[in-house]
């Protein structure tokens, strides 16, 4: 039992001490899916996919965010919020993408590839950047603050944050776990955010807090 504990505890402490930036392996499933679409994609959808992925690059989030920041500060209350909202989230998980990446390295399976780019995969981004998916991360955000609005438009931004996100996969640009993780972290950014910003909650909760 203390030989266990010993053991144990070295670990721990090996894991404490481990230096930055930490090495993230791909999974079985993320390498099966990998080596599948290197092997089975064409160079006609990969270019498809690839145009198709910068509805989810940072710097037209960011341009797009701004922009609506900017129109909604003459509109009423809820509004506005909105655009604070929606420019503070997308600015947040454009920043947190490079911190992580500042922590954790892991190579892009475009770069394990020879067959994936004769078949039309191209390169993308910083080799050891894989993980996570910043694209993805801003996507979540995008499904989590769409939970505030009717049902046809909710469904429809959510179908469009999943599927630009899986162009990531696509193009081999990340693992299908990358995504995965990115996804959710943006979610709960835009949930942790909202306690700030107010975003989703009715006038007549502010009112009912203020009275």
């Amino acid at each position: 039992m203390r030989t266990a504990t010993r053991i144990s505890a070295d670990r721990v402490r090996r894991t404490l001490n481990r230096p930055f930036p930490i090495t993230v392996k791909p999974a079985r499933a993320d390498i099966a899916i990998a080596n599948a679409i290197a092997r089975d994609t064409k160079p006609a959808p990969e270019e498809i996919a690839r145009a198709l992925t910068w509805g989810a690059d940072e710097k037209v989030l960011l341009a797009l965010a701004a922009l609506g920041w900017v129109a909604s500060r003459g509109a009423g209350p809820s509004l506005q919020r909105a655009g604070n909202h929606a420019l503070l989230v997308t600015v947040a998980a454009s920043l947190l993408p490079h911190g992580l990446k500042l922590l954790f390295d892991q190579t892009r399976p475009d770069r394990r590839t020879v067959l994936g780019h004769i078949n039309g995969i191209p390169l993308s981004g910083k080799r050891k950047d894989a993980f996570p998916s910043g694209h993805a991360m801003h996507m979540g955000a995008l499904a989590s603050a769409a939970g505030t609005l009717p049902t046809a438009p909710r469904w429809t931004i959510r179908s469009l944050a999943v599927g630009l996100s899986l162009t990531r996969v696509a193009i081999l640009a990340h693992w299908a776990s990358d995504v995965v993780a990115g996804f959710a972290l943006g979610a709960g950014l835009e949930r942790l955010l909202r306690l700030w910003t107010g975003y989703g909650r009715r006038l007549e909760d502010d009112d009912r807090v203020t009275s």
